[in-house]
């Protein structure tokens, strides 16, 4: 964790010290609403139920001019997937929901548009780190049987709306898609088909919050 925390304070460093020489700056919170789930990418195979969840999320914004800018961000992300089948030692098999807590750590560019520039799309790379992974029925703790790292590509489309000459509250959808490998490979817990596909993250979130301007 400390490892995580060290990566996420470069990203902010690195970015606010380039702003503060070089153009204007956000500095950002927020909070969302997600849903998630993971995907075979297989057409046909079993389909997992969508995982609904909250994210904490805080963010800096450099402005090169007033149509582009690039965004720093971390997520303290809620991920998973629901209607899950596992085997007890018992033996009987029970339906259990996973979640999957992550930081992610996008970083995007942002395209501003609109007659103010109060509307902005966003894309770029993300990473994360797992940082639990249990069920909700059995409370296991799951970690060891998922990949600590997350990567794929970040999308989003939102507005800021002025509350005063510095201050903004924003409201953005944004999406994430995993690229790389979810499971283990080498998983024993799990049905035999989880070795033979590449599972990936998907997760859609709703945010709000504020930002505040420096210049």
């Amino acid at each position: 964790m400390k490892i995580h925390l060290l990566k996420i304070a470069l990203v902010f460093c690195s970015i606010a010290s380039f702003a503060q020489s070089k153009g204007n700056i956000e500095f950002g919170a927020g909070i969302g609403y997600n849903t998630a789930t993971i995907d075979p990418n297989v057409s046909g195979l079993y389909q997992y139920d969508y995982h609904s969840s909250f994210n904490l999320n805080v963010f800096s914004d450099f402005y090169f001019n007033d149509r582009w800018s690039i965004r720093g961000r971390v997520f303290f992300d809620r991920k998973g997937y629901d209607n899950e089948e596992i085997i007890a030692n018992n033996g009987y098999a029970y339906r259990t929901d996973v979640n999957l807590d992550y930081v992610t750590i996008p970083v995007t560019a942002n395209w501003h548009f609109g007659r103010k520039r109060n509307w902005y799309l966003n894309f770029g790379p993300y990473i994360g780190f797992l940082t639990s992974a249990k069920d909700t029925r059995f409370k296991l703790d799951l970690k060891d049987e998922f990949n600590a790292v997350d990567a794929g590509l970040a999308v989003g489309i939102g507005v800021k709306i002025p509350l005063n000459d510095k201050l903004r509250l924003f409201i953005e959808y944004d999406y994430q898609g995993g690229f790389s490998n979810l499971i283990k490979q080498d998983d024993d817990y799990y049905d035999y088909s989880y070795n033979n596909y590449n599972y990936t993250t998907s997760r859609g979130a709703l945010n709000v919050g504020i930002n505040f301007l420096i210049k």
